[in-house]
């Protein structure tokens, strides 16, 4: 169904709301982007250093088995992507002309951060006509989630997402990169689809072509 895959993170570290799914999409040789759009050197913990999310990212990417050539970074400030909406529109017309995705990847419209908001919706506005589009769920942005669709995922997917995640050592504090919580929410995603474990996301289009 889908061949071009984009995922569109906010923030480095963002690609943990389907990073599992990534990783079955490139075990089945489909072609995956990603674009990120701030490296949040003004919210770093005290301790590291200012880029450290940039080389964190890095290592994390590869984990997940990203292609170096495949990904885009941007420089945006971090809590500031609502007074910049129209630069990033401009960044993903950009995208969409030079990659043409089939399926793009961005955070749900319930997301209550306002740069997650804000690249949730100007992805739809740049990506409407010509791609599918799902939003992807990260829980601590969250009050509540229509997830309208699933993608099954295997224990070795999770276990990428899991590893990949370690190499944030700036965000080792956060409850969410834990692996009790990603095992958790993707067997009640599992449930909720009926297979053992799964990513949720809200379909907020789905184009299926002849």
């Amino acid at each position: 169904m889908f061949n071009k895959v984009l995922f569109l993170g906010p923030h480095a570290d963002d690609e943990c709301g389907c990073s599992a799914t990534l990783a079955r999409f490139l075990e089945e040789n489909l072609e995956v982007f990603v674009a990120i759009f701030s490296f949040c050197e003004e919210s770093v913990p005290t301790g590291f250093e200012k880029d450290v999310l940039r080389s964190e990212f890095g290592k994390a990417s590869q984990v997940i088995g990203i292609n170096k050539e495949n990904i885009f970074k941007y420089n945006f400030k971090v809590r500031h992507f609502p007074r910049d909406r129209q630069k990033i529109l401009e960044e993903l017309i950009i995208l969409k002309d030079k990659i043409k995705p089939d399926l793009v990847l961005l955070p749900t419209l319930a997301d209550i951060h306002q740069d997650h908001h804000t690249v949730a919706e100007e992805g739809i506005r740049a990506f409407n006509k010509n791609s599918s589009i799902f939003g992807y769920e990260l829980p601590q942005n969250i009050t509540s989630f229509i997830n309208t669709g699933f993608i099954e995922i295997k224990n070795r997917h999770l276990d990428i997402k899991i590893n990949s995640l370690r190499c944030y050592k700036s965000q080792a504090h956060r409850e969410y990169v834990t692996k009790e919580f990603l095992k958790g929410l993707a067997k009640i995603r599992g449930i909720q689809a009926g297979v053992k474990i799964a990513e949720g996301f809200e379909v907020i289009k789905l184009r299926i072509l002849a």
